[in-house]
């Protein structure tokens, strides 16, 4: 909205350019959220799949861990994905912040809020799985790229705010 409505405003003809792309930006970020809520929901039903596999005996057990255990560790990825897509829209509410639009500054902030609230619920998600993971090489990874992400966003986060980074 705020890179849509400065746009069209000709006292912004200066950033025009800038806020067209960012809204094309954002209009490509939302059809990738959509599609992670989508992997996140199938990534789930892996996991509510392999609990319910049967686990009578030694063999049927073993199978259940290893297909729970490949479940879960999608069930990571996938908040881990839309964590990163939170970052991307952080890094455009920082890019709209810099339009210099003061009479759209509260939509920058509110939008910074929305991407850090989805970058704190992805995180919550990815170590929530985390701790019924046994693999730890992919519990490293990921939450190596989950802290970094989560680093990248608070700095963007305080920068839609018209703050340095933290």
């Amino acid at each position: 909205m705020v890179a849509r409505i400065t746009h069209e405003n000709p006292k912004f003809a200066s950033v025009a350019n800038e806020a067209n792309s960012l809204a094309g930006e954002a209009d490509a970020l939302r059809a990738q959220l959509l599609e992670a809520r989508a992997e996140d929901e199938a990534a789930y039903g892996a996991v509510v799949a392999a609990m319910a596999l049967p686990r009578a005996n030694a063999t049927e057990r073993a199978e259940r861990t290893a297909v729970l255990q490949a479940a879960l560790a999608g069930a990571a990825a996938a908040p881990l994905h839309a964590a990163g897509l939170a970052v991307s829209a952080l890094r455009l509410a920082s890019r709209a912040r810099a339009l210099e639009n003061e009479h759209l500054q509260s939509d920058v902030v509110c939008a910074a809020a929305f991407g850090r609230a989805a970058l704190e619920a992805g995180a919550a998600n990815v170590r929530v799985n985390h701790r019924y993971m046994k693999d730890a090489d992919t519990i490293d990874a990921q939450e190596a790229a989950l802290c970094e992400l989560e680093r990248a966003g608070a700095e963007l986060y305080a920068r839609a705010n018209g703050r340095p980074g933290p």
